[in-house]
């Protein structure tokens, strides 16, 4: 082979190279939550992100604490979870630069469809609580340190519980094998609904408690401060972070459904 065809295969191969990193760089990584993953959610909105944007939404789906943490290590480029106030603690430590409300939805019981603690029946969620501690019925806790974990313990703070015993069963898992456990067990556990209506194993669960005040559920979306992970793809996750606050990125979550059901419901600012 004569040597200029040999330079200019090399340069072409440069190139090729070249633009495959480029390529590669044009995702983040979105440390988010189990109900957002569990549901179909990302599914459905991260192409049309995409394919506006060319920009790859890589998502690590755990519990909201440990979303924190990945984030506050760097190795997240953003963030979307549901905890408000770790969130706005998240920003006061200087970990993010801006916190903004996305959309929400809300949390329910769901318990073994003879409800043996008589919940449904229930005044209120602390009611609701104080009859499942009281009847000692087996409750099947995500106990992950998650955004649905920490609604949960607050709730059983409020309802003056201290949840242990038998009955109450820590697992440290995400909401989809939290619920499988609950179903072969025949236990009462706290969701969110997205999760629930996606779920597909409900043997004799059914959906006992729901519509409280205190069973709201925020997501919040986070700029990650640039400061203290300047190694992060910031550019690429403010488009991100713009576009669930945009209208076309509202209606996208709006648009989502299960079962003719929406999930999720915009209110970006």
């Amino acid at each position: 082979m004569k040597k200029t065809a040999i330079v200019s295969s090399i340069s072409l191969l440069s190139l090729a190279w070249a633009g495959l990193a480029l390529a590669d760089n044009d995702y983040i990584t979105l440390a988010s939550t189990t109900s957002t993953e569990n549901s179909g959610l990302f599914k459905a909105i991260i192409p049309q992100f995409t394919e506006q944007t060319d920009i790859e939404v890589r998502v690590v789906a755990v519990g909201t604490g440990q979303a924190f943490e990945t984030a506050r290590r760097g190795d997240a480029d953003s963030l979307l979870v549901h905890d408000t106030e770790g969130e706005e603690q998240f920003v006061a430590d200087g970990d993010a630069s801006e916190r903004q409300d996305v959309m929400y939805n809300d949390f329910v019981i769901v318990g073994p469809d003879d409800d043996p603690a008589g919940i449904q029946d229930s005044d209120s969620i602390g009611d609701a609580m104080r009859r499942i501690a009281e009847s000692d019925s087996p409750f099947a806790s995500r106990g992950d340190d998650s955004g649905t974990n920490r609604a949960e313990l607050r709730l059983w703070e409020d309802a003056d519980i201290e949840p242990n015993g038998e009955w109450y069963r820590e697992l440290g898992s995400g909401m989809g094998p939290t619920l499988n456990t609950a179903a072969g067990m025949g236990a009462y556990t706290f969701t969110d609904r997205a999760t629930w209506v996606a779920f597909e194993n409900p043997q004799d669960l059914t959906l006992l408690y729901e519509g409280d005040e205190a069973l709201f559920n925020q997501y919040g979306s986070l700029l990650i401060s640039q400061d203290k992970h300047p190694h992060l793809k910031h550019d690429l996750a403010e488009q991100w972070h713009d576009w669930l606050l945009s209208d076309e990125g509202q209606q996208a979550i709006a648009d989502y459904e299960v079962d003719g059901q929406q999930l999720f419901f915009p209110n970006a600012n």
